[in-house]
C-alpha cells in the first residue's frame, strides 16, 4: 500500500469521540441536540420531557453504559452574554473590571431558557464521558424530573442543585436545602440574588436569641481595584532596554 493510501485510509478512521457521536444518535435517534463544545467532550440537549427516557438509555445501552452520573450542575442563563464583567476584552487590560449598567438589557432571554440543569456523565466499562443538558420549561417554577432512580449519587447533588438555583426536582425522595440554613431565604446562585443577601443575621440580647432582619447595606456594583504597575518588572530589574521592546 502506498504512503497516500495509508494516509487516506488513517484519514476515514473515526476518533473516539466520534464513535461515540455515532453510538448516541444510533441509540437515541432524533431525540437529542448536539451542543459546541470546547473541552473534548460531547454536550447534548435534551427536552424535558424525555430526560427520564433519554437517560435510561444512556446507562441501559450496551455501546453507551453511563452507569455513573458524576455531578449534577444548575445553570441560570439570565444574563448569559450580558454580564456586568468585561471578560473578552480584558486580556490586554488586566483583570476584568466591574461596569455600571445603563437602562434596561436589550435581547431578553426567550421563556424557558434561564434555567438549566447539567448531568456530567461517565462510562466505567468504555471509558468515556458525555455532558447532558435539559432546560426547566417554567421560569418562575424551574422544575425537571429527578434522575435519583437512575443513577443513585445523584441524590445530593440535584439537593445542592435545589438550594442555590431553586430547581426543583420532581420525584426527589428526600429535597431539602443542603448548604445553607434552613431559614435561609433565596436561592445564592441565581443572578438576581443580592450580592449582599435578602437578610442579614444577629444576637437579640433582649429576645435572647439569633434573629433575621433586613440587610442595612446598600447596594453597589464591585469595582476590583487593579494595580497595573508590578516593581517585578521594571526594566532596570530585568536588564531590559527601556522605552524599547528589546527584540
Amino acid at each position: 500500500m502506498s504512503a497516500d493510501a495509508n494516509a487516506v485510509a488513517a484519514a476515514v478512521v473515526p476518533t473516539r469521540l466520534e464513535r461515540l457521536a455515532a453510538a448516541v444518535a444510533a441509540a437515541l435517534p432524533d431525540q437529542l441536540l448536539a451542543v459546541a463544545n470546547h473541552v473534548g467532550e460531547l454536550t447534548y440537549e435534551v427536552a424535558a420531557d424525555r430526560l427520564m427516557e433519554v437517560a435510561t438509555a444512556l446507562r441501559d445501552t450496551a455501546a453507551l453504559k453511563f452507569e455513573m452520573c458524576m455531578d449534577v450542575c444548575g445553570v441560570d442563563y439570565l444574563e448569559h452574554g450580558r454580564a456586568q464583567w468585561k471578560t473578552q476584552d480584558a486580556t490586554t487590560s488586566g483583570f476584568s473590571r466591574g461596569v455600571a449598567r445603563h437602562g434596561a438589557m436589550d435581547a431578553p432571554i426567550a421563556p424557558g431558557r434561564r434555567y438549566a440543569v447539567v448531568y456530567h456523565l461517565l462510562s466505567i466499562s468504555h471509558n468515556h464521558r458525555l455532558r447532558l443538558r435539559v432546560f426547566c420549561a417554567d421560569d418562575a417554577d424551574p422544575m425537571v424530573d429527578s434522575v435519583a432512580g437512575i443513577w443513585a449519587g445523584v441524590d445530593w447533588f440535584e439537593r445542592e442543585t435545589f438550594d442555590m438555583f431553586g430547581i426543583l426536582f420532581k420525584g426527589h425522595p428526600d429535597l431539602r436545602r443542603l448548604l445553607t440554613d434552613y431559614g435561609f431565604i433565596g436561592h445564592p446562585f441565581r443572578k438576581d440574588f443580592p450580592l449582599e443577601g435578602n437578610v442579614e443575621v444577629r444576637y437579640d440580647p433582649e429576645k435572647r436569641r439569633v434573629v433575621y432582619q433586613p440587610v442595612s447595606i446598600e447596594p453597589r456594583v464591585l469595582v476590583p481595584k487593579v494595580i497595573r504597575h508590578d516593581n517585578r518588572y521594571d526594566p532596570q530589574l530585568t536588564n531590559a532596554p527601556v522605552g524599547g521592546t528589546g527584540n
